[in-house]
């Protein structure tokens, strides 16, 4: 009996490790096969260029392909899901952006619940919007620029690439914060809403900076600030709106992420590869090239920042009652 019963609980005993197992050699042969990285935008895009960098740069360390996958639509919540559905062993990354923090509250019927089924993994850049007006406004300075929106209301308005788009909340955040009435006109991508603003259709738009810089260095449109805390690399003479409307800030920030249950081990591999990216001089100068600066936060600090960005965003959405 005694032996039966010994034999039973090592059964029982190897049953439970059982599962554990082939989980710690995923983590310790990783990568065992080629990788993708799903982007939720097109082939092109800030997200697309920063998803191949860091693609080709994984491939090199870990010595397996990661190939860019493409999945535009939804503001970016088909690819998020294609990776929320994914095996979690870390074969398959998502591009995070600003989006993901937008979407959570910006549509209603998710299948997925952003943060609670994506792990961060690692930070890349973070971004800043540029605020410009066409050269027929007359502000040269943020202040002007309120004072003019409140003596004309209605008057000016206001491009974005897109109903809810970071460049879309970041003006209704300025809104908010000092009570002008900037009148929003959503376009279908950059390009026709950066068309419009030179030819004076509309007055007003927060734009990235490889948008912006041609433009404003040829004289077509004027910058009067940087969205972000601090100062731009690609525009240092441009003040921060925050300099005029104490507390504002808003930017676009890109990194990695992974299904939740995926093991710690491949995080903390990802972590360490992606971070020493930031170290390597030709990665740092085309990130550089987008105009934003590097982001190397831990794992943790990463997930704050979600955190912090999605709640931000959906009291901005909720209260411009931006809808899809």
């Amino acid at each position: 009996m005694k032996l039966a019963r010994r034999q039973f609980l090592r059964l029982v005993a190897a049953g439970t490790a059982a599962p554990a197992l082939p989980r710690l050699a995923w983590a310790q042969a990783y990568p065992s096969r080629p990788a993708r990285i799903i982007v939720g935008s097109l082939p092109g895009a800030t997200p697309d260029i920063l998803a191949r960098l860091l693609g080709q740069w994984l491939s090199e360390r870990f010595g397996q392909p990661f190939v860019i996958e493409n999945r535009p639509g939804a503001g970016g919540n088909i690819g998020t899901e294609a990776v929320v559905r994914a095996p979690a062993d870390g074969h398959t990354l998502l591009l995070v952006t600003t989006a993901n923090a937008i979407s959570a509250t910006l549509y209603d019927r998710l299948n997925f619940n952003f943060i609670q089924d994506i792990a961060p993994v690692a930070s890349i850049i973070r971004q800043p919007y540029v605020m410009l007006v066409h050269p027929s406004v007359p502000a040269k300075t943020v202040s002007d620029l309120i004072a003019y929106a409140r003596a004309n209301p209605g008057k000016l308005n206001m491009a974005s690439v897109g109903k809810g788009t970071g460049t879309h909340v970041a003006g209704e955040l300025f809104k908010m914060m000092t009570g002008i009435n900037l009148v929003h006109v959503p376009y279908r991508g950059g390009a026709p809403a950066t068309t419009d603003l030179i030819a004076g259709q509309v007055q007003v738009m927060f734009s990235v900076p490889v948008t912006a810089v041609e433009h404003v260095r040829a004289g077509r449109l004027r910058a009067l600030a940087v969205t972000t805390t601090t100062r731009s690399e690609a525009l240092p003479d441009l003040p921060t709106v925050g300099d005029f409307v104490t507390g504002y800030e808003a930017s676009a920030w890109f990194g990695i992420g992974v299904p939740t249950d995926t093991p710690s081990k491949i995080v903390d591999k990802l972590n360490r590869e992606i971070n020493a990216a930031h170290a390597d001089l030709k990665i740092k100068a085309r990130f550089a090239d987008e105009g934003g600066g590097q982001l190397a936060l831990s794992q943790a600090d990463f997930g704050k920042l979600i955190a912090e960005e999605t709640e931000k965003w959906a009291k901005v959405i909720r209260a411009a009652n931006i809808r899809i």
